[in-house]
């Protein structure tokens, strides 16, 4: 099996893999098949970029005071980014990781929110963990890179591939012709 998928292959399991956020920002900087693909990927690596700095921070401490405005900053990039992912075409409304993407950027806004509640204002610490972002991040954003390779891969075998019918004689398109008027009946 072979595959299209910009993203480095694990030799041990030959599947895609990334293991940092760096690569992310690599792979995303890499998917320009249009101006869509490029203005999402930029979007996306704005997440990126915010979501490695709150893990940072969470590392450290977990102090209100300090990761709190970090939470409320990347909900308002996710606010963006989701608008952006809302306004894309139907060739991208038309996948199955469009879907996937916008409910997993939805729960990732519901846990933000969630976790800067959490505790009230009056906590010093908030309950989130670096691992417990970290893997939501992931997940978001893992989501987000298959949406756009699924994509990547759908527009360049279109232009690759073309029309099975034009390859066809004109014979056989006659007969698929009349195959399909029979099925209409």
């Amino acid at each position: 099996m072979t595959t299209n998928s910009r993203l480095r292959l694990d030799p041990s399991t030959n599947l895609p893999s990334i293991h940092s956020f760096g690569e992310i920002s690599n792979f995303l900087r890499n998917a320009v098949a249009d101006e869509d693909s490029r203005i999402l990927s930029d979007s996306m690596s704005q997440v990126s970029v915010h979501a490695e700095a709150i893990i940072a921070a969470l590392r450290l401490h977990r102090q209100r005071s300090v990761v709190a405005p970090m939470l409320v900053d990347m909900l308002t990039v996710l606010r963006a980014h989701r608008t952006l992912v809302v306004n894309l075409g139907l060739p991208w409304r038309g996948l199955y990781e469009y879907a996937a993407y916008l409910q997993a950027l939805n729960n990732f806004r519901v846990l933000l929110g969630q976790w800067l509640l959490d505790g009230g204002p009056r906590s010093a610490d908030l309950f989130v963990t670096a691992e417990d972002f970290e893997l939501i991040a992931w997940r978001t954003l893992g989501e987000g890179m298959l949406m756009i390779d699924m994509y990547e891969q759908w527009t360049g075998a279109g232009k690759q591939q073309g029309s099975a019918l034009a390859d066809l004689g004109e014979p056989q398109v006659e007969r698929a012709l009349q195959w399909w008027k029979k099925l209409r009946l």
